[in-house]
């Protein structure tokens, strides 16, 4: 416009100065009035290649308020073998009430065309969308298309675009998207009917950079499903979708679908810990578990704890890790698994057995032909052994009709045993009212007790061993066991025969004869009568009483031969070897030397006394007794002494020669004599004996 005012200015540039200025005013005035932005990137297509209906949206970028938009077309449309021009405006008018409505208006002045008012206020928004029906457009063949906006007294409009409306498709976003693992690959699946090409985008939970495939989708009815192979099952991820269809000629890709997390797969079921508590007809199974891997949590983990009795399942969600449910008396089975956005867990099996009662007797009476009040139902298990696991359950309830319990006693078996309990809803808790053994009919056992032993190791009594008769064979309610022992050589006699309990396996029979044979029976008794017996002999040892006398007198004997040979070993002992009495040591203190010298002790010789062995006709020569010191310094030392004492030289001389000649005078006596020395050295305070060879 500005550059429209300028060529203005330009052509009336010959006028005077006056009138050019007032034009250029007028002009611009105008041009204010006038100014709207232009709409942009205009698409209409359909969302489906079976709808009739199109939209139309364009990007607005306008704050008016007041803005009333005209979706335009103009191109050559074949009506019964003619063509003709055809064209429309439709109109988008602000209104005071929101949303939008159609309304036929009068055939527009400029066009053959019909006028489509909607009311709604437009302005500031980013982008404008309306749906046509096809009957407004020329569908089948190329038409010029375009939007103007009107604004005051201005009118913009955006680019005309040829298209062809039949070949524009474009689907809308995956909505509802469904994610699961298949190993390391993951499995999308969403709504759709018709198969088309997916973009995906995928990456790490928490990191940035995003990861790009393209790959066709498969067609499965009503979903469309896709395999993204080689991912990591343990790792979560983020994914975003957008698809495009493969049948139209020009298809448009649609939005992207909103990101989807994909926690990583449960690989194991949870860890579940339970524990039961029994009172007023009720168990209650406290249910723990470990908290599951933290890549499998991603958004939000739901734990499922589903009961199942033989009636009754329940569900019960929770995101705790931890539960408590409440049961009857009879056996239930629960489970709890973990549900994420991709998928459940493997779920962890606990069986709750039916409480044990020590004292099932058989039902005095039932509810089977009794109306049975609300929040009231029977069961009835079949059982084959006694680890009370039914093998059928029969389950009758208040909304029952006569018909069910017709049924139920139609297909009951004689002569089987049934578990039959009373329950009952109690403070929102299933309570267990009554439980006993049920029999339609009963009979006699069909089997004798299995397996039954006789064993006999004195001469007066025997020890006999069974195994119960099984259930299967029971065919009612076993009272006791009936025993019969009667003596073989004695037929004129009745047998003798006592009751045992129901639940023996054992019996020690007493008070038999010695040497005797016996027969023995046993057979298992119900309500209805005796069953088949069991039959074993056996015979009691001879009675010799002797026996023990000697026995007893053996056990004496070694006792006493034990105790003399003790006696006899320890006096030969102190006979060959003598006590060896014990050195005294004295004691003594080591103490440390008053000055860092060391100073060495000299051994002394305090008295040696030889005594001269003859024999005995002789005599004992006298004995010589020597004191001085042990060595020469010490002898030296003593003729120092005796020098330093007073004696004279001259007595000292004469007392040398007298020992000289005392000491030959011995030594030749000595030599007539043939003897041995002994020697006793008294050094240190120790004695030693020395003998010294024959002189």
């Amino acid at each position: 416009m500005i550059i429209f005012l300028l060529y203005l200015m330009e052509t009336f540039q010959h006028l005077s100065s006056l009138n050019g200025y007032v034009i250029f005013l007028l002009l611009a005035t105008i041009s204010k009035g006038s100014a709207c932005e232009a709409p942009s990137n205009l698409l209409c297509f359909r969302q489906d290649e079976d709808k009739n209906v199109y939209i139309c949206e364009w990007d607005v970028n306008t704050n008016e308020t007041e803005v009333t938009f005209y979706i335009c077309y103009r191109g050559t449309e074949e009506k019964n073998g003619v063509g003709r021009v055809a064209g429309a405006y439709l109109q988008l008018r602000p209104g005071r009430e929101a949303g939008y409505t159609l309304d036929r208006s009068p055939v527009c002045h400029r066009c053959d065309s019909y006028e489509i008012a909607s009311n709604g206020k437009i302005g500031g928004i980013k982008k404008a969308q309306k749906e046509v029906v096809e009957e407004l457009l020329i569908v089948t063949s190329s038409i010029d298309m375009w939007v103007e906006a009107r604004t005051g007294n201005s009118t913009c409009a955006s680019p005309k675009e040829p298209v062809i409306l039949q070949h524009i498709v474009k689907y809308e976003p995956p909505q509802n998207i469904s994610v699961s693992w298949l190993r390391n690959n993951l499995s999308l699946s969403w709504e759709s009917k018709y198969p088309s090409l997916a973009e995906v985008w995928f990456r790490k939970y928490h990191t940035e950079s995003w990861e790009k495939r393209l790959m066709n989708t498969t067609n499965e009815p009503p979903k469309q499903k896709l395999l993204v192979v080689n991912l990591l099952k343990n790792t979560a991820y983020q994914v975003q979708i957008r698809q495009r269809s493969i049948q139209a000629e020009n298809p448009l890709w649609s939005d992207w679908s909103p990101v989807v997390i994909v926690p990583a797969e449960f690989e194991q079921p949870p860890s579940v810990r339970s524990t039961t508590t029994i009172f007023n007809g009720t168990q209650q199974v406290k249910l723990t578990w470990e908290r599951m891997p933290q890549a499998a949590t991603v958004g939000g983990v739901t734990y499922i704890v589903n009961v199942t009795q033989s009636c009754k399942e329940k569900s019960h969600n929770t995101k705790q890790n931890s539960y408590t449910v409440y049961v009857s008396y009879s056996a239930a089975n629960i489970t709890v698994s973990a549900k994420n956005e991709a998928g459940f867990s493997p779920p962890a099996v606990m069986h709750v057995p039916a409480a044990s009662a020590p004292d099932l007797k058989t039902c005095d009476k039932t509810m089977l032909d009794k109306k049975l009040q609300n929040k009231m139902w029977l069961e009835f298990y079949e059982l084959q052994d006694a680890d009370l696991i039914p093998e059928r359950v029969w389950c009758l309830t208040s909304q029952n009709r006569a018909n069910k319990r017709k049924e139920v006693k139609k297909h009951m078996k004689v002569y089987t045993r049934y578990l039959y309990f009373e329950h009952k809803y109690h403070d929102g808790k299933p309570q267990t009212g009554k439980m006993c053994l049920y029999y339609k009919k009963e009979g006699v056992p069909s089997k004798e007790p299995q397996n039954f032993l006789t064993v006999s190791d004195t001469h007066d009594s025997a020890d006999l061993t069974w195994k119960q008769i099984s259930y299967e064979h029971l065919r009612g309610f076993l009272t006791h066991y009936k025993l019969c022992t009667v003596k073989i050589n004695s037929q004129s006699k009745p047998p003798e025969c006592i009751n045992i309990s129901a639940s023996a396996t054992k019996h020690h029979l007493k008070d038999l004869a010695p040497a005797t044979k016996y027969n023995v029976t046993l057979a298992g008794v119900t309500q209805t009568g005796e069953g088949p017996v069991a039959m074993q002999s056996f015979t009691t040892l001879r009675e010799k009483p002797f026996n023990v006398w000697i026995s007893f007198g053996l056990l004496f004997g070694f006792f006493f031969f034990s105790i003399f040979c003790t006696v006899v070993l320890k006096r030969i002992k102190n006979k060959a070897f003598p006590p060896v009495p014990k050195p005294v040591m004295p004691d003594f203190s080591l103490r440390p030397p008053k000055s860092e010298d060391m100073w060495e002790r000299k051994e002394e010789v305090h008295a040696v006394t030889l005594h001269k062995l003859i024999p005995e006709q002789k005599l004992v020569s006298e004995a010589t007794v020597l004191k001085g010191e042990w060595d020469d310094e010490a002898g030296r030392q003593v003729e120092k002494d005796g020098c330093c004492s007073g004696e004279s030289d001259d007595e000292s001389s004469s007392l040398a020669s007298g020992d000289d000649t005392l000491k030959k005078a011995d030594l030749k006596n000595l030599e007539h004599v043939e003897t041995e020395l002994a020697m006793l050295i008294y050094r240190n305070g120790l004695v030693f004996d020395v003998k010294s060879e024959s002189l």
